[in-house]
């Protein structure tokens, strides 16, 4: 039987950046619960995202953001995984010097540099986030659990000599074409499945995940019933032991819906 349910959010539920989900997900939740199945969005996003995304069921399930740094549920946190605040601004003076935009999270707030409007206006507006705009990334004092990395496409590419040299340092992965991001070592979405799993006393074998991405590679083996999103990275749908629809033709929903 399953007894909890995880899913990527971006490019899984929604299109990148995307806010609104097909309200029929909200009553399956809520049907899932019903029948003893719990609930988690699993992303790199920044745990108001999700709160904002799931308003009408956000008391009923669980927040695994910032690539699992954060786990918690409605004005709760659980498990907060910060790291080294010199790593940090370190990190983000490096991917600034790269050309690259660069954004660093605390655990209610992400600090965005003033002279990126663009990007602040997105966060904010798009993703929904909690963000402040600073003067000087170096220079904020917060707990930090992640830095990001921003481009428009080719973000991996990018990156490539700032993922070599800070290897072992921190935790860095690919979150699509847009994003890197960068938590403690350690730090991915399979180990907050797994501190959820034995939070609730849930097995592997009782838990479904879907996700379309690199930094989702992790939870899959967390799961025996993993899925891919047909519009899932190949690496990520060799891994999967199943498949649904892509994300746009809700693929997560229609599988969900045969749960109930």
């Amino acid at each position: 039987m399953i007894r909890l349910v995880v899913s990527d959010i971006d490019g899984t539920l929604l299109e990148d950046g995307g806010n609104e989900l097909n309200p029929e997900l909200f009553s399956v939740i809520l049907k899932l619960r019903e029948r003893g199945m719990q609930f988690a969005a699993a992303t790199g996003r920044q745990w108001v995202s999700i709160e904002r995304v799931f308003d009408p069921v956000k008391e009923k399930i669980f927040y695994l953001s910032d690539n699992g740094a954060y786990v918690g549920c409605h004005g709760r946190n659980l498990y907060l995984n910060t790291v080294d605040p010199r790593l940090v601004r370190q990190m983000a003076r490096d991917i600034q010097e790269a050309g690259l935009l660069a954004m660093i999270s605390g655990q209610d707030t992400v600090y965005i540099d003033e002279k990126d409007t663009e990007l602040y206006d997105w966060m904010v507006n798009g993703y929904r986030y909690r963000a402040k705009m600073v003067k000087d990334l170096t220079e904020v004092e917060d707990q930090f659990i992640k830095v990001s990395a921003y481009q428009k496409a080719g973000i991996e590419p990018a990156t490539k000599k700032l993922r070599e040299k800070y290897e072992g340092q921190l935790k860095i992965t690919i979150s699509g074409d847009m994003w890197m991001d960068c938590m403690a070592p350690g730090v991915n979405k399979g180990v907050a499945v797994k501190l959820l799993q034995e939070s609730l006393g849930i097995s592997p074998k009782e838990t479904m995940v879907f996700g379309d991405q690199l930094n989702d590679m992790e939870m899959l083996s967390q799961a025996y019933y993993s899925y891919a999103v047909g519009n899932a990275r190949p690496e990520v749908r060799a891994a999967a032991r199943f498949q649904t629809d892509i994300n746009v033709r809700d693929g997560v929903l229609k599988v969900l819906k045969l749960l109930i």
